[in-house]
């Protein structure tokens, strides 16, 4: 019998029977509609942190302190002193890969403009972090190289704080604020770059000179961290082992000892943050994949119901001459059907979750064709598989037998 005889037959088949044929689709909606879904979610944050990281610089290094780790406690805080501008002067001139190096000191103090005020978080730094954080200034200028010899009271605004301090859109440039008690002149504002995947604002910031922080408002002479630009992103290792090698001389250590800082780039964050994600990826589509296993048992059953109700049926079509292979194919037809049905469905509904999904989320929508085509092969793979036995078993009947049965 042709396949396209089979087909319509095993469509008439599973009409008769809607009802029974939604319920035992259900399965398989639910197993591929949730793997779209956690693999549409997966991609969109996998992307959402990427974007977000090479627009702070994937080519940024960073050398913090360590504190020392006593029985899973932190304690003590001399390593918390440890790094001077004199480390940022040898990273600057002994490491090859190094193209901008900046110390930065951070303070936090309420902010007060008028009547408005706002808890404040200072990063004090040279004319070069605002390159390094791949910044632009809206309005106004940067710090000079005087100014930051000079430890001046100027600053320069982000967005988050301008929104804060001058909520009539007023521009800021030009006037005086006061950072707990010290005024500053604004004379820049920071372009807006939003937030990051840690839903950290990267425009809630008041940006001065690095003196101005350690000097006038700290009176301290050592620095918080050490922030770095590379070449190209392929220089960052190379960088990176420059910058270890520089801080260890500097500070008299041996390279197998116990470090008093460490060197972290962006790149190995991200790169972290991509296998944590695929790992609970992984995990999800995992518990997604036992709906499609509880899928293919319920087309087992229902097929194996079918088979019985439809014994006189399958004795007469042998009796008017199909062979056992007609009989074979019918079956596994209909539970491909019922398989394929179920994943269209299911990825329909998969997407338009995802599409709602990342849209209350914020994100980015991504289709995967890979997760669909995937999707396609396993659901006729589950229609097969599952769908076999009761087939074989319907195409072994003996006719005499089947015709006979009530």
């Amino acid at each position: 019998m042709k396949t396209k005889n089979l087909i319509k037959i095993a469509w008439q088949a599973l009409l008769l029977n809607k009802k029974r044929a939604v319920l035992t689709m259900l399965g398989i909606i639910i197993g591929i509609s949730s793997v779209v879904l956690m693999v549409s979610l997966g991609q969109s944050s996998t992307e959402l942190i990427r974007n977000q990281v090479s627009g702070f610089g994937t080519n940024l290094i960073m050398v913090s302190n360590v504190r020392k780790d006593v029985m899973g406690v932190m304690v003590g805080t001399e390593n918390m002193k440890n790094m001077k501008m004199k480390d940022v002067e040898a990273i600057r001139k002994q490491a090859r890969h190094i193209t901008k190096v900046t110390p930065c000191v951070t303070a936090m103090e309420q902010i007060v403009s008028g009547s408005h005020n706002c808890p404040g978080v200072m990063m004090g730094a040279n004319v070069d972090y605002l390159s390094i954080s791949n910044s632009k200034i809206d309005k106004g200028r940067v710090f000079s190289v005087q100014e930051e010899e000079t430890a001046a009271k100027v600053c320069i605004l982000g967005q988050t704080v301008i929104k804060s301090l001058f909520p009539n859109g007023e521009n800021p440039v030009g006037k005086t604020v006061r950072f707990g008690k010290m005024p500053l002149v604004v004379i820049g504002t920071i372009a807006e770059k939003g937030k990051n995947f840690t839903g950290d604002d990267y425009d809630d910031i008041i940006l001065a000179p690095y003196t101005t922080v350690q000097k006038r408002l700290l009176n301290i002479d050592y620095i918080h961290m050490i922030m770095a630009t590379t070449t190209t992103e392929a220089d960052t290792d190379a960088a990176m082992s420059e910058v270890q090698s520089t801080m260890l001389r500097m500070h008299k250590l041996n390279a197998d000892g116990d470090p008093d800082f460490e060197v972290i780039s962006l790149t190995q964050a991200l790169d972290m943050m991509n296998s944590i994600m695929a790992v609970l990826q992984a995990f999800l589509i995992a518990i997604a994949a036992i709906s499609l296993i509880v899928g293919g048992i319920g087309i087992m059953n229902i097929m194996y119901v079918t088979v019985t109700e439809r014994t006189r049926e399958i004795g007469l079509r042998r009796s008017l001459g199909a062979k056992n292979k007609d009989i074979l194919r019918q079956f596994l037809i209909e539970s491909a059907i019922l398989s394929l049905a179920g994943g269209i469905v299911g990825i329909i509904v998969g997407l338009l979750l995802s599409a709602l999904a990342l849209f209350l989320l914020d994100m980015g929508f991504m289709v995967s064709i890979t997760a669909i085509a995937i999707s396609f092969i396993v659901c006729a793979t589950i229609g097969i598989f599952f769908g076999w036995y009761p087939a074989k078993k319907a195409a072994a009947l003996d006719p005499i037998t089947a015709l006979r049965y009530e």
